[in-house]
């Protein structure tokens, strides 16, 4: 485990030597737990250091609820958000959320799972259909199909337009608000049209714009949004009717945060400290 303020990363090696990265974050409110659900990512988004090596494998449900379980902390909230993309192993992601919820296993309040993807529209249909009202983020980041597949790789076989689809289908079908997460690359998805875009499909849906910065990562090419040109998109964004949020990074020092997570050994300070 490495540790930096308010955060704590934890290493763990499973079964078959496979290593994969936990995050607790403390907040105001509680903690949180963002754990992993594959080895790896076949998305491999740009901003993103998980899928530099392609997917090694899924995760069971097991091991998804093992990184809760061996935290060993009162957790309040889990999000779906490390190393991997969530529906792509998706029977083992509802498989423990429902452990977690059960009454038998640990009991934990739907409203306080989150699972964020990128929005597999298969994925994402049958998702709606299921009797778990979890809060959804759909990790966007382009509002035209070029910059998305640019972006995120792993996922140009889907149309954007499809994707935001079935996203605000799910939102309609549980009653529940969504988050769009929505990294601003400078030159690649902050123009004006993009802005226009995001208020045509969200401006009127139980939405909200979550607004993401660049973690450093190994990618060297990508451009870090200044504050100034953030709080511009912002109340560009505003001024169209939305609502929108800025997302507060955590454990940027210790390669936690959003997009640094890569589970591998990085020196003795994370020597795997658990076997699931």
């Amino acid at each position: 485990m490495v540790k930096d303020a308010d955060t704590e990363k934890y290493l763990y090696e499973l079964a078959d030597n496979k290593c994969i990265e936990t995050v607790c974050i403390k907040r105001k409110t509680g903690m949180t737990a963002c754990v992993s659900t594959q080895a790896g990512c076949p998305v491999q988004c740009i901003f993103c250091e998980s899928g530099r090596n392609g997917l090694a494998r899924n995760l069971t449900a097991s091991e998804i609820v093992q990184q809760i379980v061996f935290l060993e902390k009162h957790i309040n909230r889990i999000v779906f958000m490390g190393i991997g993309e969530p529906l792509y192993n998706y029977d083992s992601v509802i498989r423990a959320i429902h452990i977690l919820r059960d009454r038998a296993g640990l009991d934990f309040p739907t409203d306080g799972i989150s699972v964020s993807t990128v929005g597999p529209v298969k994925q994402l249909k049958k998702l709606r259909e299921e009797h778990i009202k979890i809060q959804l983020v759909l990790s966007l980041h382009a509002t035209t199909q070029k910059a998305r597949d640019y972006i995120i790789p792993g996922m140009a076989g889907n149309d954007v337009h499809e994707t935001v689809k079935a996203a605000l289908s799910y939102s309609e079908r549980h009653n529940r608000k969504i988050s769009i997460a929505y990294l601003l690359l400078p030159g690649i998805n902050d123009a004006s049209s993009d802005i226009q875009q995001l208020a045509a499909w969200f401006g009127h849906e139980n939405a909200i714009i979550n607004l993401l910065e660049y973690n450093r990562t190994n990618n060297r090419t990508l451009k870090k949004a200044g504050k100034h040109e953030i709080l511009e998109f912002k109340k560009g964004l505003e001024d169209s009717g939305l609502e929108v949020s800025i997302r507060v990074s955590h454990g940027r020092n210790i390669n936690a945060a959003c997009g640094q997570l890569a589970g591998k050994y990085k020196g003795p300070a994370q020597t795997p400290n658990r076997v699931v």
